[in-house]
């Protein structure tokens, strides 16, 4: 087994110019002990966060695998720091034998204070990869440090359930996507449900049903009602459904929308039993007697059908779920494809949501 690729470098006080060179030096110096040593070039992902969750969020980028960013960018956030201090690594995740090559990411953690966040954007830029996709996530309540990076980035990372009043999560998805493609990691927990559910119906005697649906049910977790509005939404866009807003109970949202064969009632109510983001479950009814239930289960989606003539059968869909890893790595990688579904689906998303 050859050598290892990791190398380190730290300054307690330091410049963006001088990380760059660090950085610069640091790659030239393991190509050239390591030939088979080559750096990623896919995209940049600038992550600016609160340095008390620094090491969570380092250890969750960690975990990324193989859709880990070419460079990440960790802008960790001390009030009343003064100086910019720098820990720059270069590793991989294997060691190359003879004739292999081994991709390197680099990693940059930047400890700088809120008085930097003013000048975000003449800090990040030297560390950038030029000519690369730039993606800026801020897990925390940064916007003015996103939105000073905007000139930068192509593509802003989010995560609409972290904010707790939905509709303020859609507005401000709505926001960013006035400046920049955005990927919801929200939208994201809704894929396998979407893709599921758009394969039932494929088949073109059942196709005709999409147009009688007259009730839709969504069982989610407590703080990810969001995932639900934008799986309504979804299907409301696809399907040319006028909405109205939701009316809020106690434990449920529920209200009905007009489509081309006649009134439907929608559902949105909480799953005690779902210990994770993201849907717990979901019902279609539709006008012919039909009902498909997709309910979250070990490993991958539990299906039953009802017939009209009350005929039943279940199956399970299998590998629906990624977990929350899986969740950021798709997020990282859907940042390099267009995505036209997700405005369409939050704009919907808004209508169902306007009752607070």
């Amino acid at each position: 087994m050859g050598e290892p690729c990791d190398m380190v470098w730290s300054a307690e006080r330091t410049t963006p110019a001088e990380v760059e060179s660090a950085l610069s030096a640091m790659l030239v110096q393991r190509h050239g002990e390591h030939a088979s040593c080559i750096p990623a070039r896919t995209l940049n992902l600038v992550c600016i966060v609160d340095a008390r969750s620094r090491a969570d969020l380092v250890e969750r980028l960690a975990r990324l695998g193989g859709y880990h960013a070419s460079r990440t960018i960790v802008c960790s956030v001390e009030p009343r720091r003064t100086v910019i201090s720098a820990l720059v690594r270069i590793g991989s995740d294997m060691h190359p034998r003879p004739g292999e090559l081994a991709v390197l990411r680099e990693t940059v953690v930047l400890a700088l204070g809120e008085r930097h966040l003013t000048q975000l954007e003449s800090i990040v830029d030297p560390l950038v990869v030029a000519d690369l996709p730039t993606v800026v996530w801020s897990p925390a309540d940064y916007d003015d440090a996103v939105r000073a990076l905007l000139g930068l980035s192509q593509v802003v990372l989010l995560d609409s359930v972290d904010e707790p009043v939905p509709i303020e999560a859609m507005w401000r998805a709505r926001r960013w996507l006035e400046h920049a493609r955005v990927v919801d990691l929200a939208w994201v927990r809704t894929a396998p449900w979407r893709e599921r559910l758009a394969a039932t119906f494929d088949p073109p005697p059942l196709r005709p049903d999409l147009r009688r649906i007259r009730g839709v049910t969504v069982r989610h977790h407590a703080g990810s009602a969001v995932a639900a509005l934008l799986l309504v939404g979804w299907l409301a866009e696809r399907l040319g459904w006028r909405l109205s807003p939701l009316a809020r109970g106690d434990r449920r949202r529920e209200g009905v929308a007009s489509a081309p064969g006649g009134d439907l009632r929608i559902v949105l109510c909480p799953s005690p039993r779902q210990r994770v983001q993201g849907l717990a479950g979901m019902t279609l009814e539709t006008g012919s007697g039909r009902t498909l239930s997709l309910n979250r289960a070990p490993g991958g989606l539990l299906a039953r059908e009802r017939e009209h003539g009350g005929e039943q059968r279940a199956w399970t869909l299998l590998g629906a779920s990624r977990g929350e890893s899986g969740i950021l790595g798709e997020a990282i990688r859907q940042a390099l494809m267009p995505e036209r579904l997700y405005g369409p689906a939050v704009a919907a998303a808004c209508t169902l949501a306007a009752n607070r």
